[in-house]
């Protein structure tokens, strides 16, 4: 069966319609979602090294208290210096002149081997103390109530 010219037409038109161009992924390609810049912007840690924000005023009142305890822990301020071709908020004027830091924060950092070992000095003490609990619970109860301690959890669905 041969085709009019006019069928022959509308084949090439809906072709030309649907044509390769349109299947680029930039026809594809989702809309650019913009988000609110993070004012805690911090420059990436040297290797062996983490990074954290801490507060150095509150209210308006130096916390004296708080930097003192950090340092001696073994925290260090990070100088805005070590980041030359960087633009991150440093402190202008003030006993912390010239360290990156922004709104009442100052920028530290810790060796990795330190804030593993304070972190398991304080899991330690949190589980010292949940296995306080659970022994002076037990210790309370009476033979004609006994509590049943399980520490297990589950999950179930539906059903019985």
């Amino acid at each position: 069966m041969k085709k009019t010219k006019t069928e022959t037409k509308k084949v090439t038109e809906e072709v030309k319609k649907d044509s390769r161009a349109s299947e680029t992924r930039e026809a594809t390609k989702r809309p650019v979602e913009w988000t609110p810049p993070s004012s805690l912007d911090a420059p990436p840690a040297p290797d062996g090294f983490r990074h954290r924000w801490i507060r150095a005023e509150s209210l308006g009142f130096d916390d004296t208290k708080n930097i003192a305890g950090k340092l001696r822990s073994g925290y260090s301020l990070v100088s805005a210096s070590e980041y030359k071709d960087t633009d991150y908020p440093v402190i202008t004027n003030g006993k912390h002149k010239g360290i990156i830091g922004v709104g009442g924060l100052l920028l530290a950092r810790i060796p990795n081997e330190i804030a593993e070992a304070r972190q398991k000095y304080y899991s330690d003490k949190a589980k010292e103390r949940q296995d306080a609990l659970k022994t002076d619970l037990l210790k309370e109860q009476h033979p004609s109530m006994p509590i049943s301690y399980d520490s297990r959890s589950s999950k179930s669905f539906g059903g019985k």
